[in-house]
This record gives structure tokens, sequence and C-alpha cells, in this order.
């Protein structure tokens, strides 16, 4: 009864069906479907036999390779056309004895409308996890796990994993139209089995999307898009068809590195208890409330005793951070911890910043479902988790997204473009609907899906700029001739105006280094969208002053000053990040000049006079330590540093600013409002103070900040003052309970506190009828507050 051809059934046998659904399972081979025969494909299998409701029929070996067929009874075939296919299995006999019963992916008909592929493909759409990647469901009454990929520039695509063998050729997916969608739904296939795809490029479609090469009329070489015979221009070398192994740009969980495979996982197993936090998310997030939050890298926060640097047993897993980590940063005060990227990353020491599974946590810590419990946990202790989210670049590693059907699929050809310099890595294409649905599907996953708070984008400038990290002629302009990426300014953009429909209450964060404006403006208003924007230019004036011996500060007292000038333009966060503690650039603490004292207050009154900045605040891990080294991704803080009580008097002080800055109104209310800050003075780089108000929305309700960044001891400093009164000291870097040297007042919540008092005189300063006369001790903050 075979109507195929043998070119039909070899390209079954040798992997390369474009339409396997015209080859295998149900096959009509006569006119009205009269004489049907069913076809499977089993290499290695001794024989096969159907079982549909209580016949069993034989099936016959018509290929050498494994090609198996029967012709159903005449009764069966009636009405095929216009009924359902009908309900048989396979009963497999393998070598050895072996029997094994399994359904047939061929009889079932597609999963998703093609209406969905074609907007996908025709403008994009927001959540493409929603209809690709392998998702666990019921099709036509039977479990199991639809698979769907992107890959328009596939000759096809084959599904190999555990269930097959990891033969690609045993499962043939089917094209979906022209979205360039490959879907396939396979019977049986449950949580936790291992997959990846196998797609055989088409080298048509390679040489169609090629950048050519031309010449123009001043004999300079260029490249355009298009495969074109016109004068002018060559046609790329054609390519032989290639075999690409490729994980699921979709999958929802992974291998643990080096293994490369996707996992099959299903997503609704979870019991979220979270509902209150939730609930009062909009309220922690709003303009008027305190934002502090721990920068963590999940796998060099703490390792497990005993192990040594670089061992992955050595890792805690996400279970066991949310038991330790959990509870440390909650006790620290912070509001929120902020995790280095976990999106799945085959390279440890890229720190997760080189992402390939854009939908899926790293295996390295644990499951998807335990990394839930790690968000889970946080909101039931009233934390907020924001991830890093790295929408920039993506790495060139084979099994990822890099030429994943044999084109630039996600990145543009021309690598002036396409091609990262800096990083060795590859550039989104953002002009494509389809890439920006990815994107942007990835960024709504992670809040709606893993409940988290918040994204920091990371590397927002090198989108922003055609020429970031090029030199003259390495880059090409956009079509009016400028160097900005208007498809990446289009897609932050896009990015910002979904999430915040999706989830209006999530924060999204730009680490973005330049002066672009706007950075925090509505789109509608010729901003990019986003919630804050990390201040970097704060950061490296702040760095550059603390590294400088104080006695030549007052050269660089500007630098102290000059952040308020833009300070409100946008909604700033004051970042003291990994980026600042790595590649010889050392730990926070060996960044101070002078001895080791002066080190440990030079780094009080760095953290004393953060804390008082208007905008909210960032530190990376081992920050609160004080710790000596640079940090190291494979080995863990200075935990031991504890025991020393100058170290232990640096975590204390954090801890007691959280508290502060929590509790405090005129810390925090207006904290993003230019009502919220008020110069006392600027203008001393003689004696290197600066003096300024923090308000709260009270206009009566302030604190008086005095930071003394000279080595000198400073009596009798006056400053002026709103309302005569008395004022007492309600935060001194240099307690004695940090290890600092002033006889000054214990940190809020202290049992034996000893307040210190000043009381105001009627003598003029800083343009105030009254004023204070302080005492500054050395390399310290003040923080007043009148009584």
């Amino acid at each position: 009864m075979r109507t195929e051809s043998n070119g039909q059934l070899r390209a079954i046998v040798t992997g390369c069906c474009e339409e396997p659904f015209r080859v295998l399972g149900v096959q009509r081979s006569g006119p009205g479907g009269a004489g049907c025969v069913v076809r499977a494909f089993r290499p290695h299998a001794e024989a096969m036999t159907l079982l549909a409701g209580e016949s069993r029929l034989e099936m016959s070996l018509c290929d050498s390779e494994g090609i198996f067929e029967v012709v159903l009874p005449e009764d069966v075939c009636r009405g095929l056309e216009d009924g359902p296919l009908p309900d048989y299995r396979f009963e497999l006999a393998w070598p050895g004895g072996h029997t094994e019963i399994v359904d047939d992916p061929y009889r079932f008909g597609p999963v998703t409308a093609q209406e969905i592929l074609d907007e996908f493909s025709d403008s994009g759409l927001p959540r493409v996890h929603e209809f690709l990647g392998a998702r666990t469901l019921v099709h036509q009454g039977v479990a199991g796990t639809c698979f769907a990929v992107w890959a328009p520039g596939a000759a096809s695509v084959g599904l190999m994993g555990e269930f097959n063998g990891w033969d690609a050729r045993v499962h043939p997916m089917r094209r979906r139209g022209e979205s360039g969608v490959w879907e396939l739904f396979v019977p049986g296939v449950e949580t936790g089995a291992l997959y990846k795809y196998e797609v055989l490029t088409d080298p048509d479609a390679a040489a169609e999307a090629a950048p050519v090469e031309t010449t123009t009329g001043k004999g300079k070489r260029g490249k355009v898009r298009g495969r074109t015979g016109r004068a002018g221009r060559k046609r790329p070398i054609r390519q032989k068809p290639e075999r690409l192994a490729k994980a699921d740009p979709v999958g929802f969980a992974a291998e643990v590195r080096p293994a490369t495979a996707s996992k099959v996982w299903d997503l609704e197993g979870f019991a979220w208890e979270d509902v209150d936090w939730m609930a009062q998310r909009p309220s922690v997030h709003a303009s008027d409330a305190a934002l502090s939050i721990y920068e963590v890298h999940l796998g060099s926060w703490r390792r497990r005793p005993g192990m040594a640097d670089g061992d992955p047993a050595g890792w805690l897993s996400y279970r066991e951070l949310a038991e330790q980590l959990l509870p440390y940063v909650k006790d620290l005060g912070f509001t929120h911890v902020e995790l280095l990227p976990v999106t799945e990353h085959p390279l440890d020491a890229s720190w997760g910043y080189q992402t390939v599974g854009y939908f899926a946590p790293t295996s390295r810590f644990g499951s998807p479902d335990d990394f839930k419990y790690l968000v889970d946990s946080a909101h039931r202790l009233g934390l907020g988790v924001i991830l890093d989210w790295v929408p920039a670049h993506f790495p060139r590693d084979p099994h990822g997204l890099a030429q994943f059907d044999g084109t630039h699929l996600y990145d543009h050809e021309d690598p002036r473009r396409g091609s990262h310099p800096e990083w060795g890595t590859q550039i989104y294409d953002y002009g494509r609907a389809e890439v920006r649905s990815f994107l942007v599907s990835s960024a709504l996953f992670w809040l709606e899906e893993y409940h988290v708070d918040g994204l920091r984008v990371d590397a927002v400038a090198s989108m922003l700029y055609l020429d970031y990290a090029r030199e003259k002629g390495e880059w090409l302009p956009n079509e009016f001739g400028g160097r900005e990426n208007l498809e990446a300014i289009a897609f932050l953009r896009r990015l910002n105006e979904h999430v915040h429909t999706a989830v209006p209450d999530a924060l999204i964060f730009a680490e973005e280094s330049t002066a672009w404006p706007k950075v925090t403006h509505a789109p509608a208003d010729g901003g990019l969208g986003f919630d804050m924007k990390w201040k970097m230019g704060w950061m490296n004036d702040t760095l550059s002053v603390m590294q400088t011996e104080p006695e030549r500060r007052s050269e660089l007292h500007d630098k102290l000053t000059f952040s308020i000038m833009y300070t409100f333009q946008e909604r700033h966060l004051l970042p003291l990040s990994h980026d600042e503690v790595v590649h010889l650039k050392r730990s926070l603490l060996t960044k101070m000049p002078g001895t080791r004292t002066q080190q440990m207050a030079n780094l009080r009154l760095l953290f004393g006079y953060m804390w008082a900045h208007p905008g909210r605040k960032l530190l990376f891990m081992g920050g609160e330590l004080g710790q000596l080294a640079e940090w190291n991704h494979d080995s863990q803080i200075e935990w031991d540093r504890l025991s020393e009580p100058d170290h232990a008097g640096i975590q204390e002080m954090v801890r007691a600013l959280n508290l502060l800055y929590r509790s405090d109104a005129a810390l925090h209310e207006l904290a993003l409002a230019p009502e919220g800050f008020e110069w006392i003075d600027h203008t001393d780089a003689k004696n290197s103070v600066i003096a300024f108000l923090r308000r709260a929305t009270d206009w009566h309700d302030f604190v008086v900040v005095v930071a003394n960044f000279s080595a000198r001891r400073l009596e009798d400093y006056r400053v002026g003052v709103p309302f005569e009164g008395e004022y007492r000291v309600i935060f001194d870097t240099e307690d004695p309970v940090f290890t600092g040297s002033a006889s000054r007042a214990n940190p809020p919540g202290s049992e034996d506190r000893q307040e210190v008092h000043y009381q105001t005189a009627a003598a003029v300063a800083h343009g105030k009828d009254c004023s204070l006369t302080l005492s500054l001790s050395p390399l310290s903050v003040l923080y007043l507050k009148r009584v």
C-alpha cells in the first residue's frame, strides 16, 4: 500500500524530513481514505504491533533501518477524512526480549492555534513561553509534553532526548506554516525528561540571511543583507547543511553545567504562600518607601564547610540559601535581596551575565521549584527579590542562541551591529519582532511565574549606543546618521510598558552609566520608562574621593557636591556593587588609604555618607564585613573576619544604618524629590566638610547630616540649622559600638543608650539665624535630629 516515494522515506531515516506528518502516523492511500496505512520509525526495534481496541495488527518492516507500517482495516479508515484520527498504540519489541507500549505522536493534531503563531511572526507577542518551550499538558485527552521551537531558517528540526535514545530521527517536528515555529506533542513525556533540538540548517536560508559583500564607488567593501545576483555584489559561498544540537531557548529547566540539555518541567506544581507580601508590595515599592538592597552572588556568599574553592559540591542549594541567606539579610535590615543573574549560563566565571537559558533558573543550586521556594521564603520574611537580567547580549556557546538555525536568528547579521567587541558576545537584533517578544516574555516570565519583585537590566548603555566599545569605522550609524540605537531604544520602552501594564508594582532598574536623558521618565514623555537608574556617576565620584589621601581631598571637593546637581533629574539608586570589587579593583576596605584603623574609619564614613545621600541603596555582599580580599566567585566572603571587633563593628553599623534609614521618614520619604534635600554648606573645601538636611513630607521633620572627609578632628565646628532648640546625635560613624573612636550615642535600639545633645546658639551661620557648634571626629559622619 505504500504510496510514499523512497525519497520521502529516506528523509525520515536520514533525519531531514520537513513534513513528517505526511509520512508517519495514519496516511490515506486512496480516494476517500480507503485503504489506510499507519507508519512509524523505530530504529533498533525488532518488531512492532499496532494496538487498536481489542485488535492487534502486526506491522511489517519495510525499511531495513526501522520503518514499520501496517494497513488498517477498511472500517477503521472509512470516514477518516471527516472524523477523528483512530486511537491506537504501538507495542515495541526490543533486543533482549524487552517490550514497551508507546503512543504515536503522529496521530495528534497541532497544539497551538495557527493564529497565535502568525501573530507572533507578524508583530510579536509578550508571552512566548505560553506556546514555545516544553509544556506539560493534556492534548486530545492524553498527557504528554508539547515541544515547540522557533527556527525559521531550518530545513528540518528533530527532537531528541532520553525518551528516544537521543535519536532525533525518531521525532521529527512539524513546521507550523510560515511562522518559523516547529512543534510536536509527545505523549507520555513527563517532568524531568532531558531533551535537545537537532536543527538541520538550510543553506538557502543561511545564504538569504547572510551579509553580502559589496564594493562601493571608492573601492571600499561593506556588507548588506540579502542574496542577490546584481552587479557589484558577491553571493556568499553556499555552505553544506549542518546538524546543530541546541538547548531550548524557552526551556524551563536545564542540566547542571557542563552538561547542556534542557529539562522538561511542570511549572504548575508549586504552592505559593506569599499572598500577604504580594498584597502589600505596592506600598513597599512606593516612591516614598525605604529601599535598601543586598546584592548577592549565590555561589559565593557562603559555601559548605570543608569544600575547596571552585568545587561545585560547596554550593548551597536554593533551599539552603532560603534558610541561611534570607534571615541574614533580614537581620541586617535590608528590604530586598538582589541576585546576580540566576538565568542558566554555561560558565561560572561569567557570574551569569552570559546567559543561555532566559527562562530557566540555573540548575547549579536546584530545581525551578527550589528557586520558587527561595523567592517564596523571602516574601514570607518580608524581603523583596530582584534579579539581574541581561537583554544586551548573549554568548556564542554552540548549544545556545548563536546561529540557532544556521542563520543570525537572534542577533544582527552585520558584525558591526551584531558582535560585541568588548565581551566577545552577540548583540540582539532588537528590530525583529520575534526577538523582542522573546526578551519581553523572559522579563514577564520571571515577574509573573516566579513572583520576583523587580529586574535590574544589565548594560543598558551598551544597548543605547551603536558605537559602544567600538572605534571609528567599526560601527554603523542609524538611519539619521547618529550613534543612537533606535531599535534598542524602542525595545526598552516597549519592555517597560509591557511590564508596568502587566505587573504595575514591579520595579525595573537600569544599569545605565552615561548621561542619557530621561531614563526614568515615561515613554510618553520621551523617556525610557525605567523605575530607577543606578547612579554610576555618584559611585565613581565618591570612590575617587575616598581612595584619595585625606589631605588631598580638598582638591576633589566638587566631586562630593556635584552629584546633587543631577540627583533629582532621575529616580536614582546608589550602588556599591560587585563591579567595584573585582578585576584588581580591590575590596571596598582596601581601596581606602592609610593604616587599617584609618581604612576602617574611611569605610564607615563611606557608608554613613551613602545612607544619608538622597536615593535608594545597594551594597554587594562582603562590604558589610569590611572584608580584605577582592571578591572571588569560587570562594566565599570572609566570614571569619567577624571574629575581629573592627569588622564586626562595620557589620553592626550597616545594620544600624538600615534600621535608621527605614524608621526615620526624613531619610526616605522624599529621597527621590528635591523637596527632601537642602544644602547647609557645600563650600568648605578647605576642611573637606559637607553639611545638608534631609527632610520628610512634614517640613519640621528633618535630619542634619555633617560629614568630615578630612583626617583632622574639628572642634567647635559651626553649622546653621533651621530651628533653634536642642539637637541630639542619632547616628555617628565613630560610635564605639562600631569600634569608632568617639564617645558618642549608641545606635538606635541600644538599651544602655547615652545620647549626645547639642543646644543651638543665636549665631548666624549658613544663612540660618541659629546654629550648632559641633565636635567632628576625623573621617566621620554625624546625623542629628531636633528634640
